[in-house]
């Protein structure tokens, strides 16, 4: 589903990631690990369209997304990757389900409407917060708040997830339950994962595990 030819990124002439190779099949989880400063959030920013290589390809689907338009890129993002961050980025001001159908704003159809919103409930309640979609994140603890970002990132239905230190601002409690809330997910809605983190634990859950180290993936597991 998603293939990576010898890519390559440089940031004001120093070199970030140089000439590398990778690829994920449709349902897999691959988590990518390294030290800080090693190119792994450029890495998922380059996969998942918000930056573009300096070189080599990324094909999703058979389409080379490094070669498309911002706008191009935009409507890419929107359609076919969730992203989950460390920082939840839930807007203070709007309640929980209000959160998640965000990325369906731009839904124009009364009825792609009505559907994203029973989608949104069906999330919500898988992850156990339907008593709270009427709250406001400032409501949350940081667990909630995480698991109100994740609903949001698989509301349309996205082919691949990509998640950067998902876990990174939990408590150890927190950090296993969302980690294993993540896994469960990515198996019901066979979507594609790829997870930058620094937690073994999380790593230890994906199928694969790639180590990000002086600019290029070794494709070992390091576990």
């Amino acid at each position: 589903m998603l293939k990576v030819e010898n890519l390559s990124k440089s940031f004001e002439n120093q070199r970030i990631l140089n000439d590398l190779s990778f690829e994920i099949e449709k349902g897999n989880s691959v988590a990518i690990v390294g030290p800080s400063g090693s190119g792994k959030t450029t890495f998922l920013n380059i996969i998942g369209a918000l930056d573009v290589a300096d070189s080599g390809f990324v094909y999703f689907n058979e389409q080379d997304i490094n070669k498309m338009t911002a706008n191009q890129r935009s409507a890419f993002r929107n359609k076919h990757i969730g992203f989950v961050f460390q920082s939840h980025y839930l807007l203070p001001q709007c309640t929980v389900i209000e959160n998640v159908l965000l990325p369906t704003l731009t839904y124009t159809n009364k009825a792609d409407k009505i559907a994203a919103r029973v989608r949104a409930e069906e999330l919500l309640d898988k992850l156990g917060m339907m008593p709270h979609k009427d709250k406001l994140p400032g409501q949350l603890s940081g667990g909630e708040c995480q698991r109100t970002a994740f609903a949001r990132a698989l509301i349309n239905q996205p082919q691949l997830i990509l998640a950067d230190e998902p876990t990174g601002s939990l408590d150890e409690e927190n950090a296993a339950l969302l980690s294993n809330e993540l896994i469960q997910l990515n198996k019901e809605m066979n979507t594609s994962l790829i997870v930058v983190t620094h937690s073994l634990k999380l790593a230890e859950l994906m199928n694969r595990v790639l180590y990000l180290r002086h600019h290029k993936l070794i494709t070992d597991s390091v576990f």
